[in-house]
């Protein structure tokens, strides 16, 4: 893996502060100053500043995010973020992101490929969210929601919808782009009221409440990882 990606799998800094540091001079790989293109593999010894990052075990995380706490490792501005919800010794980050109002299944990992993996278009990982709107939507908002609505950047692939109540609905996509739901309800003509993601690649919250988490189980890890445990 590349140089940034391994210190940040460590919990040495951010990709980005781990570029900084490659940039300083303070990290080499066997002894030799490390570069941004750099690829760790196996057996290289790495250190920060003379001295040797261990490194982490992989880790899996499913939180369920709560409302108020941003998807990201650091805030700027001091809102609590996923990360600090999630008490354990190897570092984790997120797969994707949820806005801060939004809340529900969100996965954490160390593990680079496959967090690419999931993030990726090609591959489709489905999402289902619970979506209650300002008002009850008609057939039509339905059918255009399932069908594809025109956004800004394109057109959305078709999707599955299913009435939950009056004025809510479940609603399952193979995308993720930047809020997606939000911006497909209100294009169809009923705003989104509160959000809820209450899956996502295939794992649900269960008994979760909002805040908590727990380690996946090695059958989900495989299952994410798209074949079954060897």
């Amino acid at each position: 893996m590349r140089l940034n990606a391994f210190l940040a799998r460590a919990g040495v800094a951010s990709r980005r502060k781990a570029d900084d540091l490659v940039k300083e001079g303070r990290v080499t790989v066997n002894g030799e100053p490390g570069r941004l293109n750099t690829v760790v593999g196996a057996h290289d010894v790495v250190a920060v500043d003379g001295k040797e990052v261990a490194r982490q075990q992989l880790a899996y995380v499913l939180l369920h995010k709560p409302r108020g706490v941003v998807t990201t490792a650091s805030d700027p501005q001091g809102r609590p973020t996923v990360v600090d919800l999630v008490a354990r010794e190897a570092r984790v980050v997120p797969v994707g992101r949820l806005d801060i109002d939004t809340t529900g299944a969100l996965l954490l990992t160390n593990d680079g490929p496959l967090a690419h993996r999931l993030s990726h278009p090609r591959y489709g990982i489905e999402k289902v969210y619970e979506v209650e709107v300002e008002a009850e939507p008609d057939a039509g908002a339905l059918r255009r929601l399932a069908e594809g609505v025109e956004l800004e950047d394109g057109v959305t692939a078709p999707a599955r919808v299913r009435l939950l109540g009056p004025r809510r609905l479940e609603l399952v996509l193979h995308e993720g782009r930047n809020r997606q739901v939000k911006r497909m309800c209100a294009a169809v003509g009923y705003p989104v009221v509160r959000l809820h993601r209450s899956r996502y690649a295939g794992l649900a919250l269960g008994g979760l409440r909002p805040g908590q988490w727990r380690e996946l189980e090695p059958d989900e890890v495989q299952a994410l990882r798209g074949r079954p445990e060897a």
